[in-house]
């Protein structure tokens, strides 16, 4: 199994860009299609962004398309998801996980993304 732990997240204005990073241990981190989900206040988890092993297949929301890019480093074992222009509506706890492309079982503990208006 591997281990998830975003950071990165924190308090921006709209307009304004941040970079989440997710680290990862234990197997191998090659072995893995890894994405980003984000859950708002009173909302449900949603799916923002994913990446394949080797990164050379990417998948977004339509909400961040053109925004957002979701990038990964095997030899540092860490994912990436750059966020520009933010907007109020992409604030969120941000989660980090681990998988199969459409199944994923290893999830990070989140990462707080606050976006003032």
């Amino acid at each position: 199994q591997v281990q998830v732990v975003e950071s990165g997240g924190g308090l921006v204005q709209a307009g304004d860009s941040l970079r989440l990073s997710c680290t990862a241990s234990g197997r191998s981190f090659s072995d893995y299609f890894m994405a980003w989900f984000r859950q708002g206040p009173g909302k449900e988890r949603e799916f923002v962004a994913r990446i394949s092993w080797g990164g050379h297949y990417t998948d977004y929301a339509d909400s961040v398309k053109g925004r957002f890019t979701i990038s990964r480093d095997n030899a540092k074992n860490t994912m990436y998801l750059q966020m520009n222009n933010l907007r109020p509506e992409d604030a969120a706890v941000y989660f980090c996980a681990a998988g199969t492309g459409d199944q994923y079982m290893y999830w990070g503990q989140g990462t707080q993304v606050t976006v003032s208006s």
